[in-house]
C-alpha cells in the first residue's frame, strides 16, 4: 500500500527516468492531498452537508484531473476521474451517488498506485529492445 505522503523524492534519486516519466511523477505527487479532499467532500455529501455548489466544485476538480491526466498518458486515471465526474453529476438518489463515488475512489487510488509505479520505473527495457534506436 502506498503512503499518502510523499516518500518518492528519495526512491527516485539514483534512477534514470525519461521526460515523461518526470512529469508523470510531478503529476502524481499533486494527487494524494486531492484525494484526501475527494473523500472529505463524499462523506459531506452521505452526511448531507455538501450544497450543490461544493459538488460542482468537486466535479469540475475531477475533470482537471481527468484532462491532466489524459495529457500525461495515465488512461486508467483519467477514466476514473471521468467517470467519478459524470457519477458526481448523475441525478436521482443520493446514496447511490455516494456508494458509486466512493467505490470509484477506491479504484482511483488502485490506478494511481499502479501509473505511481509505472513512472517509477526506469523505461530500460524500451532501450534494450533490439531494432529500437
Amino acid at each position: 500500500m502506498v503512503d499518502w505522503g510523499f516518500p518518492l523524492r528519495a526512491n527516485t534519486m539514483g534512477q534514470k527516468l525519461s521526460s515523461r516519466q518526470q512529469a508523470q511523477l510531478a503529476f502524481l505527487q499533486m494527487l494524494p492531498p486531492r484525494f484526501q479532499r475527494m473523500q472529505t467532500v463524499i462523506e459531506e455529501m452521505s452526511a448531507m452537508r455538501a450544497d450543490e455548489v461544493v459538488v460542482r466544485g468537486f466535479a469540475r476538480q475531477l475533470d482537471e484531473m481527468r484532462a491532466q491526466a489524459q495529457a500525461l498518458n495515465l488512461a486508467r486515471v483519467a477514466d476514473t476521474a471521468g467517470m467519478m465526474a459524470t457519477l458526481s453529476r448523475r441525478s436521482g438518489g443520493l446514496q447511490v451517488r455516494v456508494r458509486g463515488l466512493r467505490e470509484q475512489l477506491g479504484s482511483l487510488k488502485l490506478n494511481y498506485e499502479a501509473a505511481l509505479r509505472d513512472a517509477t520505473t526506469p523505461e530500460a527495457a524500451a532501450e534494450a529492445a533490439p531494432g529500437q534506436e
